[in-house]
């Protein structure tokens, strides 16, 4: 466990909209977003995960005027062909569903299915603009499917991963450590793990990922709780777990830290 708590612990931010409970205040127009990155780089986030409301030129570009966070791009539920300004835009991380879509929130149901070939376009997609693919995995299934991108040569480690527990729907997969555990168990070599909680079992896999050398996803978009129960802006959430980390031993990682984990130029 010494070793693992060496390697320091990169805090990935969502300031999105919070699917369970749409009236969460959130940032919206691209320079509130900007505005809230550069709280949430101060706070101890390394990566940036975000919608970007449809202004993903304005706000990847004026991220990267104010902070240094990496910028990884969301909304893996639209059609590649419908992202392609993600890549124009050279975003650092591109998120791809890495099995179908099946999610059940408080306005809107998403049932869309991601077959293997659309995998492997966004591969392709990736290699040709240099950006980095960053895979969802909800099931045992969506490690099937990496693994097969991985034999067909598709993918350039370390594979940059997040694992999805709690999340309502379809997809769903119980909010528990011996869920995390297991899934682990499952990844292939080379993979960089973080992981993401939509429920109020949270903290308790977030504490055990920073214990197991892995890292955490926190903000508005995944559970806008504090430990007080008290509904927090993404910073906030941010600088909570941070110090949660640091009480463990486990130091934040820096955007540059976490460039170097991820292969990120």
């Amino acid at each position: 466990m010494s070793e693992k708590k060496k390697k320091p612990l990169v805090i990935v931010a969502t300031p999105n909209i919070c699917w369970l409970n749409p009236q969460v205040e959130y940032p919206k127009k691209a320079p509130e977003i900007i505005v809230e990155a550069v709280k949430c780089r101060e706070a101890g986030a390394a990566v940036l995960h975000t919608h970007a409301e449809g202004q993903w030129s304005e706000v990847i570009n004026g991220v990267r005027a104010k902070c240094d966070i990496i910028v990884q791009s969301g909304m893996s539920s639209i059609p590649l062909q419908e992202r392609i300004e993600l890549f124009e835009q050279k975003s650092d991380m591109v998120s791809i569903i890495s099995n179908h879509h099946a999610e059940a929130f408080a306005e809107v149901n998403c049932d869309m299915l991601h077959p293997l070939a659309e995998l492997e376009e966004y591969c392709v997609a990736c290699r040709k603009y240099g950006v980095k693919p960053e895979w969802e995995i909800w099931h045992p299934g969506s490690i099937w499917n990496l693994n097969q991108l991985i034999k067909k040569g598709l993918l350039d480690p370390p594979y940059i991963t997040t694992f999805f527990l709690g999340w309502p729907g379809g997809t769903w997969s119980p909010p528990t450590v011996h869920e995390y555990l297991y899934r682990k168990s499952l990844m292939p070599a080379n993979c960089v793990i973080t992981v993401s909680i939509m429920c109020k079992e949270q903290m308790d896999i977030l504490v055990a990922a920073i214990t197991h050398g892995d890292n955490v996803r926190v903000g508005t978009e995944d559970w806008p709780y504090l430990q007080n129960g008290k509904i927090a802006a993404t910073h906030e959430l941010v600088k909570e777990i941070a110090d949660i980390s640091r009480s463990l031993g486990r130091e934040v990682a820096t955007p540059a830290q976490a460039r170097k984990l991820t292969g990120l130029k």
